[in-house]
Order: structure tokens, then C-alpha cells, then sequence
């Protein structure tokens, strides 16, 4: 059973995920929020559980892909096309998937969503889709890749292909004022990214002066962010509209890969910015950022605090773009779920969404492991200076 278990006095969305014996995951459920974060180690599950997600909302438009893509797509082979070769066995006699109370198999995924793009998954893998420079379309990714990799690659390779050779990053009409500055002091200090065209192709440049820099000489924190931005463009409509037509929910695996606390935070704006625009988002994450803004949201929404505390967090001057964003954040349902191991090596889930820190479970007051060792570290620098005799 699950060890799945909702805070006192939170709203219920009504809307689950619940996957039970599925690989390595006995039972893992997750009521979603607003935003929602899922933390736990390496290794235990996070990234299957996102994919279901996905397959959940999307499962015809996945079929549809691989179809286009000359990829069979009988039921006993798409487990293996859709969380990479080799996991077919993950699918067991006493697996049981279910979302909002319905059942999801391999025969019905076919059945899943409207074969449009309910939910824009950016997965962990993004930097690495980006090859000499460009992304490579979903056919020419195998099935080693999970599925959602792939969608994803296609997502950039349609971006990169449909305009001609000129500047991504900074774009006025794609991001609020005060974010696009965070980014850019955070992360390419007055540099630009754009699609520039050489004498053989079209590549990914950033442009620093006189410099033109191809991907790969990139810092790691430019090389994972520069894809992530991309991704979330489709999501960010340049018009007076806020958000894309038929697309709901985000999925940001690891949001954290490779950056700075201060690009974390820049990420944090992009997902607020996101859920003022109408989107829900899920995260992974391996960072405690995303559980600290949480944390601070929950207590800001308890003590009905004014929307400018929310810009003094992030260290930004209050303006009208940011107001509408802040005064939304302040109404959102945040959620938070740990997924970790028992003690037979097998995976289920616990609401840690309280995020109290003076909660007796340890689950809930250390964030699901985060904190853990910070504070054991600060225990032991008390007890060093209390067994000090000088």
C-alpha cells in the first residue's frame, strides 16, 4: 500500500496518478496541485513516474509518432519505445496503472488524450539531444531514447528549421522584462544566443562581442539551460495570448542541471511566469530551490502576505508584469511528493507537501532528504564546539 498521505487542510485537486508494480515502483500516487514537485534519490523512479504522466494525457499522440516514425507499434513493443529498450519486463501480470480513476495498459494507450500535446515534457536528457549544433528530428532518434527525449527533439528541430538564421535569446516579445534580466545576468551575461548559418549549416551560436561560440565550448549551465528556454518558448505565445491552445500541463525534469542558485531562481520565475499563464507544472528535482519556494508560498498564502514580498524573494523591483504574476502564484495549490526506497529495494510515495521542518517525519522535515545533510553537518559543528574544552 502506499504511503501516499495528504495534508491537513488541503484542497483535493481530484485529479491522481497512480502506478502500482510497475519496474521498481510498488505504489506510487500522486495527487497533483498546481505545481507540483517530486524529490527522492537517484535511481528510484522519478523520471517513470513523469512518463506515465505523460502517456496518461498523451498516449495517441505517442502512438502517432511512433507510427510516423516507421516504429511498430503493437502493445507488446511500446513499453520498449516509450521508456527506452529493454523495459518491456517493467510491465508485469499485477501491473496496474490508473489516472483520474482510469486504467491505462499498452492496449488502450492508442485511447489516450485527443492526439494533440496536452502536456510539454522537457526531460533531463535535453542538453545531450543538441548534436554539432542543431537537434535531431524524432525518427532519427532510436528507441534507446525514452519516447518523451524524442518528442522533445523534434519540438527543437521544428523550432530550429522554421526560422531563419537570427537571435533566440534575448527576445522581448517571448519573456517579462525583470525575467529576460535574470536569465541574462544568471546565465549568458550579455551574450546572445541565435541560429547562425556557416558555409555547411545552420548551427546554435552564442555570440559574446567578437566571439561566436559553437554549442559544445558552451559552459554545462548555458548547454542545459539554452534547450530548456527553447522548449518553454513553445508554451509562451508571442501574442496577447497567454498560453498555447491545447496545452495544459509542463513537465521539467531536473530543472536544476547544471546551474547556479541564481539561474535556479531564474527557472523558479519561468515557472511562476507559467502558472499565471494557466499552465500546471510537475517538476523532479534533486535541488532543494524548487521546495524552499514552496515552503515560502505556503507560509506568504497563511499570513495573506502582500504580493511585493514575493519580488523582494526573488530580488526583483515590484512592477506590474511581476504584480499579475506574483498575486497569482499566491493562490496556487503547491504540492509535494517523496519517492524512496522500502526496505526490499522497491519504490513508493509519501506526501511530504507541509514541508514542515519542525514535523515529527523526518520525511517531511528534512524534504524528503534534502536537508538532511546540511543540518546533520550543522549538528556536528555544534558538537564539536561543545566537546571543545578551550
Amino acid at each position: 500500500m502506499a504511503r501516499t498521505r495528504k495534508t491537513q487542510g488541503e484542497k483535493s485537486s481530484g485529479l491522481t496518478l497512480r502506478i502500482q508494480n510497475f519496474a521498481h515502483l510498488r505504489d506510487v500516487q500522486i495527487e497533483l496541485g498546481d505545481l507540483t514537485v517530486l524529490v527522492g534519490p537517484q535511481g528510484v523512479g522519478k523520471s517513470l513516474a513523469l512518463q506515465w504522466l505523460k502517456v496518461a494525457m498523451d498516449g495517441k499522440q505517442i502512438v502517432q509518432a511512433l507510427d510516423e516514425s516507421g516504429d511498430s507499434t503493437r502493445p507488446d513493443r511500446l513499453i520498449d519505445l516509450i521508456f527506452g529498450e529493454g523495459m518491456a519486463p517493467s510491465w508485469k501480470k499485477n501491473t496496474a496503472i490508473t489516472f483520474g480513476g482510469q486504467g491505462i495498459s499498452p492496449k488502450s494507450l492508442h485511447e489516450q488524450g485527443e492526439g494533440g500535446e496536452k502536456l510539454f515534457f522537457v526531460p533531463a536528457q535535453r542538453s545531450l539531444l543538441i548534436r554539432d549544433g542543431w537537434a535531431l528530428p524524432f525518427h532519427r532518434l532510436d528507441s534507446d531514447n525514452p519516447v518523451v527525449a524524442r518528442l522533445f527533439s523534434q519540438n527543437l528541430f521544428d523550432r530550429f528549421k522554421s526560422r531563419e538564421a537570427g537571435k533566440l535569446f534575448p527576445l522581448k516579445k517571448r519573456l517579462k522584462e525583470e525575467i529576460r534580466r535574470k536569465i541574462d545576468a544568471a546565465v549568458f551575461h550579455g551574450g546572445s544566443v541565435g541560429i547562425e548559418e556557416t558555409a555547411a549549416r545552420k548551427e546554435l551560436r552564442l555570440v559574446h562581442g567578437d566571439l561566436h561560440l559553437p554549442f559544445m565550448t558552451w559552459t554545462a549551465g548555458q548547454r542545459e539551460f539554452t534547450p530548456l528556454l527553447l522548449g518553454l518558448y513553445f508554451l509562451l505565445p508571442s501574442t496577447s495570448l497567454r498560453k498555447r491552445e491545447g496545452t495544459d500541463w509542463v513537465v521539467i525534469e531536473e530543472p536544476e542541471m547544471g546551474l547556479h542558485p541564481k539561474a535556479i531562481n531564474a527557472v523558479l520565475l519561468l515557472v511562476l511566469d507559467l502558472l499565471w499563464r494557466g499552465y500546471k507544472v510537475v517538476l523532479s528535482t534533486h535541488s532543494p530551490e524548487p521546495l524552499a519556494m514552496i515552503w515560502m508560498m505556503r507560509e506568504l498564502r497563511a499570513h495573506r502576505a502582500r504580493w511585493q514580498l514575493v519580488c523582494e524573494a526573488f530580488d526583483m523591483k515590484p512592477s506590474q508584469q511581476m504584480k499579475k504574476v506574483a498575486e497569482e502564484a499566491l493562490t496556487k495549490d503547491y504540492r509535494a511528493y517523496l519517492l524512496d526506497f522500502d526496505s526490499d529495494g522497491k519504490v513508493s510515495s509519501t506526501d511530504i507537501s507541509s514541508l514542515d521542518p519542525g514535523s515529527d517525519d523526518p520525511r517531511v522535515a528534512e524534504w524528503g532528504g534534502l536537508t538532511e545533510y546540511s543540518s546533520r553537518f550543522g549538528d556536528i559543528v555544534c558538537a564539536a564546539v561543545n566537546e571543545d574544552p578551550s
